[in-house]
């Protein structure tokens, strides 16, 4: 069927395609400003953060502000091309 062959698994939970819509619109976000806007506990979005950087789709940017640790993530190309393609095989779904 037309659409399921783009779907990606790795976009199958609600947290990673929030995460990746928030970093496909902005440069690098930080970890506290993820968490406010997905609102969900520091275990769950890291075992997502965790999960989708094992397979290359962000980068992580650890650094200190003065005293006070600061950690940034940005989408990789090939975590913004294969969500680009999980979400067009979403649009052909709904198009039927």
């Amino acid at each position: 069927m037309r659409g399921f062959d783009q779907l990606n698994k790795a976009f199958d939970s609600r947290v990673r395609i929030g995460l990746m819509s928030i970093l496909i619109v902005n440069n690098w976000v930080s970890y506290k400003e993820i968490k406010n806007l997905l609102d969900v506990t520091d275990g769950n979005l890291a075992s997502h953060i965790q999960a989708l950087e094992k397979i290359s789709f962000l980068k992580i940017k650890k650094q200190f502000i003065g005293k006070k640790p600061l950690t940034t993530y940005k989408v990789t190309e090939n975590g913004r091309k294969a969500f680009n393609e999980h979400i067009n095989g979403l649009e052909k779904l709904l198009m039927k």
